[in-house]
């Protein structure tokens, strides 16, 4: 296994739609556990293949206290939500960076697992955030660019400088 290089805001390579993964091969299954790893080591709760610049349909997530029940989605897609939450949200792509965002409160997912059998899932809260979060990398969305253009642009600014300083 291997730690994996996260791809940084605004980085465009983030930008970037996933392609659907056609077969799950055991190099599938290496990716998985690299992003496992590297989503465990960062630490973090949920990370998509674009945050790897890796362009496939695949997230892992834990949301477990104890970062043992890793669950895997291979070209999910949301056939529900319901309700509505706002959450403060983070991104390893944007470290340091926590803002609220609407999302469904409720979802029901389908997916394939690690070994490429559908199964389906039903979501509600932290949860059903984190599906949502995961699956906007995989359209090429960061989580804010649901803030306003003002938020953006500071937001921006602030990373750029803190990229230049640790340089």
């Amino acid at each position: 296994m291997a730690i994996l290089k996260i791809l940084q805001y605004p980085d465009e390579r983030l930008h970037t739609v996933a392609k659907p993964v056609s077969t799950v091969t055991a190099a599938t299954r290496k990716l998985i556990n690299d992003m496992a790893e590297t989503m465990y080591a960062a630490p973090g709760i949920g990370l998509a293949a674009t945050q790897v610049d890796v362009h496939e349909e695949i997230i892992v997530m834990d949301i477990s206290e104890t970062h043992d029940q890793l669950q895997i989605f291979i070209n999910p897609k949301i056939l529900e939500r319901n309700g509505e939450t706002e959450c403060e949200e983070g991104c390893l792509s944007v470290p340091g960076v926590y803002e609220k965002v609407r999302r469904a409160e409720h979802i029901i997912v389908q997916a394939l697992n690690e070994r490429g059998e559908p199964f389906t899932l039903e979501a509600g809260g932290l949860l059903a955030v984190c599906i949502q979060h995961e699956m906007d990398h995989l359209k090429g969305k960061v989580f804010v660019e649901y803030l306003s253009l003002l938020k953006q642009s500071r937001l921006k600014s602030k990373i750029k400088k803190r990229q230049r300083e640790t340089m």
